[in-house]
């Protein structure tokens, strides 16, 4: 037996008596007490306040201004509030996030659209969630739309206690909006992480709600969130093998840093928009989901074309007015001197709306200078200006329906560079160049989200190149109104491009394609139709050879794609007829002009790495190859003609560096497009049952045999690049600057540009298409196919030339061939490849290898080589021998 403390004992008899006590005399109802028989009744006494209840609807705001709207917002002080009607709880709207203000480097830039959610409120007691609902998987018909929700978890986007009672009278409960949305609500941190690779997270002591606006159908919030992280760490002793991000160079202190995040909740149109499934043959940005409620189909995957509702007055009227026009603000920190080349790019796009019954249905408003409203709601579909240390890009995003795919608001961001990069270009009034490599056809990888592209860069390159040839061939002045007006049609052009994708068109890296050489070359052709079959397309520049007559040098108006592109999406069609109507459009994908890429289709890295020769980012015409030819020829004269320039007093000296650099990105951007012929495949949109003709077709052997003699006789050779002695010798770096550059390496600059092409003939996938090829066609037609041997045997045929002819090896082909040999010795590296590359691939490479180690081996006999050449040689043959050793041994 355990004894107990008899204080123990005794507060156990105390609590028996106590229940007895309850349970003779049980609570009366509403938690009232029950009075002992035969006691007089007395006033029950009051139960206390609960603490932890929140206050009086009326208590929190009192003091408060209102803004009346979706979800009223109450301000008082530093002190903001939402209101939740009892009426919008568990009813979906749509969350958005811009950001307004960042830090203007790696990524992080202002008046950016970061994305939105279908969104609801959600009240469990008193607290208050934020919930994105999850629209990926649906349940549309004949299914378990239970099930589905049992099966695909939300998300919770933030969430907070509710900061007073309900309202007796409006049955709504207010919010804390800075408990809400002071948080790291877009992922910043991680985006922060990624650049600098350092843990920052948001500081709520100093983040605060700086902006809000509300109506009927939108409230909108502006959080100014600070970022911040304890330390910098210091640099380690020694370089690590991956060299580390440097920290933040654009703010005053590393360790810290402000994002506006602007929070839009949206009201949903109370009638969905009528769906328009996408079709394959044409290229429209899509709201997929995958309805699992169909089990007959085989691909659960649904694909609603993205389009604005436009809706005509007079149904009955060939050309009418739209109920609701698509509008887009013109922000007002648009320099003055391009809106009106912003606001045609925009009203361009009205052509193609009238084709199919529109007036007007594109509007273009510019925001006054003096406006106290920002366009960065999710009403407001805008053109806005941002600038950053290190930023050359346009963006063309949307925010839409997720039940319709119905586009609901559109920020197109374009970088001042699309101006500024023009003129500074032009005037040479640029920040210090980086190491020369940095400039030579560099491009990044184009981007997988879906409206990101880099075409306003790359015309802002182009433009630069374009400037300084004419000035030097035909003397045009850069400040001349020539020039002003070549600039202008550069920011058309590109706001064309921008508000093709936020009408919900993807790019078409096919359009230029299809025109002809001798259509660019007519002036009344190329300002008619312009000198491409489609504005999303990254069109190069039409620049004539010298002594070619001029027509238009860039995109001036849409293209016969872009027409078609419209009709399909936004042609009124009765509901009976849609089907049979979107199917006769559709099927004119046959018709030459209307030749469709997109951005799989020209290649973005991977096993998709683009084997379509006619799908390309900036070539021009029906010919690539031989656009290839003339882009080297454009390059050289630009070349010759800078190395004659003279200097003038005030001229930067970086001038003639960055003209060198610009023809060598022309031809950078070229390599690839040229040897994506060799072992390339024609791909066809083929849809069945319905299109007919092959789906592949190997590129024709003459074209293939074609490109590898450019490739030998033109990219890898180095009379392709000559530059004199003595001009290379006076060309300075900018002693003002700590980040002055190296002296000028035209071998360097020659090595990047050789090393793309090595890179995509040498790839796997370039293998694999060669020994795959006859598979695509039939027996007859097989002998005198392009072999992976002959590939191989010409590429190390050009590239070691001088052991045949017995010539000295200069530095570039040095250069070249120790280029050739790295690239070789990943492709017999039997542990790394043995997943990627064929058996037949790696025992022809490993042949070739034989047969140059041969070589080798006699050149290196020859008398009367110089050192240099000796010592290369003994080098590869040192290399080559390792090489073909380690191949041999067995796991």
């Amino acid at each position: 037996m355990i004894s107990m403390p008899r204080t123990a004992l005794a507060a156990a008899a105390l609590l028996a008596m106590a229940t007895i006590a309850q349970a003779q005399n049980p609570p009366a109802p509403n938690g009232a007490a029950s009075a002992p028989a035969g006691a007089a009744s007395a006033p029950a006494p009051r139960a206390p306040a609960d603490p932890t209840a929140p206050k009086p609807f009326a208590e929190v705001i009192k003091g408060a201004k209102e803004q009346p709207g979706l979800f009223p917002i109450w301000r008082k002080d530093e002190k903001v509030w939402i209101e939740i009607p009892k009426e919008q709880f568990n009813k979906p709207f749509l969350f958005s996030v811009n950001v307004a203000n960042a830090v203007g480097e790696r990524g992080l830039y202002a008046s950016q659209m970061l994305g939105d959610e279908l969104a609801e409120w959600r009240r469990v007691g008193n607290h208050i969630q934020l919930i994105a609902l999850n629209t990926k998987f649906r349940a549309d018909a004949g299914g378990s739309k239970l099930a589905v929700e049992q099966g695909f978890s939300p998300s919770l986007i933030t969430a907070g206690p509710a900061a007073s009672a309900e309202h007796p009278d409006r049955k709504s409960v207010l919010v804390d909006a800075s408990g809400l949305l002071l948080a790291d609500i877009p992922g910043y941190s991680t985006r922060l992480e990624m650049a600098y690779r350092l843990p920052y997270g948001p500081d709520r002591s100093n983040s605060f709600i700086e902006a809000t606006r509300a109506d009927a159908q939108v409230s909108t919030l502006t959080a100014r969130v600070h970022f911040a992280t304890p330390r910098i760490p210091a640099p380690p002793l020694t370089p690590t093998p991956v060299p580390m991000p440097s920290p933040p160079q654009a703010t005053p202190d590393p360790r810290s840093m402000f994002f506006s995040f602007v929070y839009s909740l949206r009201a949903l149109p109370e009638t969905p928009a009528a769906v328009r499934h996408a079709d394959p043959r044409l290229g429209h940005f899509t709201e997929n989901y995958s309805n699992l409620g169909d089990d007959l189909k085989a691909n659960p995957r649904v694909h609603m074309v993205a389009r604005w509702r436009l809706e005509k007055k007079d149904p009955a009227a060939a050309l009418s007015e739209p109920v609701q026009p698509i509008v887009y603000w013109l922000d007002k920190n648009i320099p003055a001197k391009y809106r009106q080349a912003v606001m045609a790019g925009v009203l361009e796009w009205n052509k193609a709306f009238e084709k199919i019954g529109f007036k007007d249905a594109v509007v273009a408003k510019q925001q006054p200078d003096d406006a106290d409203w920002d366009d960065m709601d999710s009403t407001h579909a805008s053109i806005r200006w941002f600038t950053g240390a290190d930023v050359g890009f346009a963006i063309g995003p949307s925010n839409r329906d997720p039940r319709t795919g119905e586009i609901l608001d559109a920020d197109i961001g374009m970088s001042d560079v699309f101006g500024r990069g023009s003129r500074r270009l032009a005037a040479d009034d640029v920040p210090p160049a980086q190491a020369l490599g940095a400039w030579m056809g560099e491009r990044s990888q184009q981007q997988l989200a879906e409206q990101q592209c880099s075409y306003m860069a790359d015309q802002a390159h182009e433009l630069g190149f374009a400037l300084d040839l004419l000035a030097l061939r035909d003397g045009m002045d850069m400040n001349g109104p020539e020039a002003e007006a070549l600039a202008q049609a550069v920011v058309k052009d590109v706001v064309m491009h921008e508000v093709g994708h936020t009408l919900g068109l993807k790019h078409n890296f096919r359009a230029s394609s299809t025109v002809t050489q001798a259509q660019l070359r007519d002036k009344a052709y190329t300002e008619t139709h312009g000198i491409s079959n489609s504005v999303m397309d990254y069109n190069a520049y039409n620049l004539p050879l010298k002594g070619e007559p001029r027509a238009s040098l860039t995109n001036t108006t849409l293209g016969a794609y872009d027409y078609w592109a419209i009709e399909y999406a936004y042609k009124p069609i009765a509901p009976e007829q849609e089907a049979a109507e979107l199917a006769r459009i559709a099927a004119r994908s046959t018709e030459p002009q209307l030749a469709y890429g997109d951005d799989i289709d020209q290649g973005v890295g991977g096993p998709y790495d683009g084997f379509d020769p006619r799908t390309n980012q900036r070539d021009l015409g029906d010919d690539p190859l031989a656009y290839a030819r003339k882009r080297l020829k454009l390059s050289q004269e630009l070349w010759e003609r800078v190395q004659t320039r003279p200097a003038s007093v005030g001229d930067d000296p970086l001038r003639n560096r960055r003209s060198i650099a610009e023809g060598f990105r022309q031809l950078g951007m070229t390599a690839n497009n040229v040897a994506k012929y060799v072992g390339g495949l024609y791909a066809e949109r083929v849809v069945p049952g319905v299109s007919s003709g092959p789906a592949f077709k190997p590129v024709d052997n003459a074209q293939q045999r074609e490109a590898l003699r450019f490739i030998a006789s033109g990219l890898l050779s180095s009379n392709s690049f000559k530059f004199s002695p003595e001009f290379l010798a006076t060309q300075p770096v900018d002693y003002v600057d700590w980040d002055r550059g190296l002296p000028l390496s035209i071998p360097d600059a020659v090595a990047a540009l050789q090393g793309r092409v090595l890179d995509r003939l040498m790839s796997p996938n370039t293998a694999r298409r060669l020994i795959e090829q006859g598979s695509y066609l039939p027996e007859a037609q097989r002998k005198g196919a392009v072999s992976l041997s002959e590939v191989y045997g010409t590429l190390q045929g050009a590239i070691f030339s001088e052991l045949k002819t017995g010539g000295e090896i200069d530095r570039m082909r040095r250069s070249l061939q120790r280029e050739y040999l790295r690239r070789l010795q990943a492709q017999l590296n039997r542990s790394t490849n043995a997943a990627t590359v064929y058996a037949d691939a790696f025992s022809m490479a490993r042949y070739h290898a034989s047969q140059l180690a041969a070589d080798l081996r006699t050149a290196s006999a020859r008398p009367g080589l110089s050192v240099e050449t000796k010592a290369h040689l003994a080098e590869l043959q040192d290399l080559l021998g390792s090489m073909l050793k380690a191949t041999l041994t067995r796991s």
